[in-house]
């Protein structure tokens, strides 16, 4: 059975990469996150509506992605990542995120560290909150009881942390 892993936390902490990688490295699928594309090809900027919109369509993409899995799925972002956006930007976030979060957990959620330099692109918002989202995906993934680690390191020494958290868990002797 394929096990489905999220790569979670706050922005430019390495989530996209770390996704692409660790599914090479495991010769698997991720999938990719839905809403930078999205957002960069939206002819106005992105509303609350639009988080909804997001959050479904990353679950579809996780559902059809899943059948050419293989051991593991990878997944750039989850709607924990969603949630917390909406809270933040809205004060309230859609019932529906909030009930696919109980209904479709990971096996495993990989929560990345803020030790890696900020690098700005036209998406992120927050360069000054990272500590503070942080702590708020530690208190997300603790208060739904989910199990998590947390990814550090830069470079070839973060995908080496994410793959030995990896093997650990899930019980690979070849670690």
């Amino acid at each position: 059975m394929v096990k489905k892993i999220a790569i979670t936390g706050p922005e430019s902490t390495g989530k996209s990469n770390l996704a692409k990688q660790l599914a090479e490295y495991f010769q698997t699928v991720f999938v990719p996150e839905f809403a930078r594309d999205y957002i960069n090809n939206l002819p106005r900027p992105y509303i609350q509506d639009d988080i909804l919109h997001i959050a479904e369509n990353q679950l579809s993409d996780e559902r059809k992605t899943i059948v050419n899995a293989s051991r593991f799925l990878f997944c750039d972002t989850d709607l924990i990542v969603t949630k917390i956006w909406s809270l933040h930007k809205y004060n309230n976030c859609h019932p529906w995120i909030l009930e696919q979060i109980e209904k479709n957990p990971y096996d495993l959620y990989l929560l990345c560290d803020i030790d890696l330099p900020w690098e700005f692109d036209d998406q992120r918002e927050h360069p000054n909150l990272r500590p503070y989202f942080f702590n708020w995906y530690k208190k997300e993934l603790e208060h739904y009881g989910f199990p998590y680690s947390i990814v550090s390191g830069e470079g070839e020494q973060r995908i080496q942390n994410a793959i030995h958290i990896i093997n650990h868990f899930f019980g690979n002797k070849n670690d």
